[in-house]
Order: structure tokens, then C-alpha cells, then sequence
């Protein structure tokens, strides 16, 4: 019997996947415990809808993602810090702090921490990573300067 999976079930498949079960084994124990739902042309067609909206948000989102890299790509970000008299920064620059400037400058949300740097504890020029989605990269330059 074909059956479309509502959960994943160990052994069978994975979430909203169509599977070949046992009648008695779908029958008796998926539809009962509401893991799965008979495949009649109603479900399939609910499955390939499913299906469908999820690959467009997917892809939607990638290219939103494509477009943000493409605005970012080797940027300078200006960021300000307090120093003591050595030139030593009074703390160091985060990786939210980053992430601020680049909503404040461009307009772009970037979640911190997909933002990868090293320890910026004195003032210069660092090399940042930023990765917006799956296979989206982007390599910016965080300018410290002081205030």
C-alpha cells in the first residue's frame, strides 16, 4: 500500500515522502498513530503542491540571498570603537556589531552569527565571511577606526 509519510519513521522514510508499506503495517500502525495518510490522488496532488511551494521558497530565497552578496561583495565596513592611550581597543568588535553596521549601511538583516572573523582587538583592517545561505558566500572588509 502507498502511503505519504506525516512523520519520519525509522526504517520507512522521511516527512512527506510517498512510501510502498505493508498493508496490515499501514493499516494497523501508520494511519492509526497519524504517521501517514493513504496516497489517494487528493494527498499526491496536497504532496506535489507542498512540494512545489517549498522548492519556490527555497529558490526565492536564494536569489534574495544572491542579491545581498552581490551588494556586499568586498565592501568595506566603517566601524568605530573607543581606544585606550596604547591604541588597544576597550573590548573588541563583535560580530553584532558588524551586523548593525551592515543593516545601518546597506539595508541588509544579517544574522551575527553567520558572520565569521577573528578577534578584532586593536584598530586596522580584518577579513570577514559572511554566509548568507546554503552556498552563498560573501568576503568583506571590516575597517576599525577609532572615534
Amino acid at each position: 500500500m502507498k502511503v505519504i509519510l506525516k512523520e519520519d519513521v525509522k526504517g520507512l522514510g522521511k516527512k512527506g515522502e510517498l512510501v510502498n508499506a505493508t498493508d496490515g503495517y499501514a493499516r494497523n500502525f501508520l494511519i492509526p498513530k497519524n504517521l501517514a495518510v493513504e496516497a489517494d490522488a487528493q494527498n499526491i496532488t496536497e504532496l506535489k503542491n507542498a512540494q512545489a511551494a517549498k522548492k519556490h521558497k527555497y529558490e526565492t530565497e536564494k536569489s534574495q540571498a544572491q542579491v545581498a552578496a552581490d551588494k556586499l561583495n568586498d565592501k568595506i565596513i566603517n566601524v568605530t570603537a573607543k581606544a585606550g592611550a596604547s591604541g588597544k581597543l576597550f573590548g573588541s568588535v563583535t560580530a553584532k556589531e558588524i551586523a548593525q553596521k551592515i543593516k545601518d549601511d546597506y539595508g541588509i538583516d544579517v544574522d551575527r552569527r553567520k558572520i565569521t572573523v577573528d578577534d578584532i582587538k586593536a584598530f586596522g583592517t580584518y577579513n570577514a565571511s559572511i554566509k548568507l545561505f546554503e552556498d552563498v558566500k560573501v568576503d568583506i572588509k571590516v575597517k576599525v577606526s577609532e572615534e
